[in-house]
């Protein structure tokens, strides 16, 4: 990458794959990328390979999240760099395949950008997740799909945390994107979530074929919500919940958690508060794939990211 006069000149976005049924039981993703696996025209932009891939299709054939462990934590450089042995989880070998595929993760012949679909069973709406505070041209996308998709509101996670952050399918790509459209039953297609998912990947490839095509993007900023820390259920000393996410917070993803405020209500009808000093925004509340781990909600602060101008860098 190359600065002159705030512009930073980007290498051209020629590669795209659009991941579904990285989990086997969200149904948006594996039902559009099976549509555009059986029929691409709506998906081709010029100038651009796009493979429209499923992730885990065991799962998807179960209709179960993963078969052995979770497919979107497998993509760490100890099992990457695995050998192929005989008894490795199922979904450590598919990450060492699509490692092949679609990477090295971290080398200049990765695929430019990925898109992972996924479903929440979470009041979430729209959400678009970044892995990276400083990837222009990722910045820069998300700002023209929440523009495209005005007035409907489009919220972006930003999952940069070193503790927190995992190791997931896109992160194979130099620009990964995932997206997390809800709440959608596990196993279950709602219209509705079918056509944002849809409408979102769209101006997405909207925006990398305009980019490639020599089109400026100007400067811009993105409200991002950046994770913070995972918060749990409370628990006795056997590890058994003993207590659901209040009623006043159910639902309410992405709006202010002040200190006071009603968190969980045990079983016994007892009212635990949030006790932090600072108002969170809680998203991905009550998710039902995250009791497995540990996780009630996620808590998240407000932040305003700046992004230079972009364009295609000239060859």
């Amino acid at each position: 990458m190359s600065s002159r006069t705030n512009i930073s000149c980007l290498q051209e976005a020629k590669r795209v794959a659009i991941f579904g049924g990285t989990h086997g039981n969200e149904m948006s993703g594996i039902t559009l990328v099976n549509m555009w696996i059986q029929n691409s025209a709506e998906i081709e932009r010029n100038g651009l390979v796009i493979k429209p891939f499923i992730s885990n299709p065991r799962a998807v054939e179960k209709c179960t999240r993963y078969i052995d462990t979770d497919l979107n934590r497998a993509f760490t450089p100890e099992n990457l760099s695995a050998p192929d042995v005989e008894g490795l989880p199922y979904e450590v070998q598919r990450a060492k395949e699509m490692n092949r595929m679609f990477g090295p993760k971290g080398s200049s012949d990765a695929y430019d950008a990925i898109f992972d679909l996924h479903n929440t069973t979470s009041n979430m709406g729209s959400t678009l997740i970044l892995e990276s505070s400083t990837d222009l041209f990722n910045l820069q996308m998300v700002h023209y799909i929440k523009k495209a998709m005005a007035p409907h509101t489009c919220s972006v996670l930003l999952n940069e945390h070193p503790q927190l952050k995992y190791s997931t399918t896109r992160s194979v790509a130099k620009h990964p994107i995932g997206l997390e459209v809800g709440p959608q039953p596990q196993g279950v297609l709602r219209s509705n979530v079918f056509e944002s998912m849809r409408t979102i990947l769209k101006h997405a490839l909207d925006f990398i074929e305009l980019f490639n095509s020599g089109v400026e993007f100007p400067p811009c900023t993105v409200d991002v919500f950046r994770v913070q820390e995972r918060m749990d259920y409370p628990r006795d000393t056997n590890g058994n919940i003993t207590a659901m996410v209040h009623p006043h917070l159910q639902d309410c993803d992405w709006e202010p958690l002040n200190r006071g405020d009603p968190m969980f209500l045990t079983f016994d009808g007892r009212t635990v508060l949030y006790e932090g000093a600072n108002t969170v925004y809680p998203t991905f509340i009550n998710e039902a794939a995250y009791y497995e781990k540990q996780q009630a909600f996620m808590t998240t602060c407000r932040e305003i990211l700046a992004a230079n101008a972009i364009r295609k860098a000239c060859k």
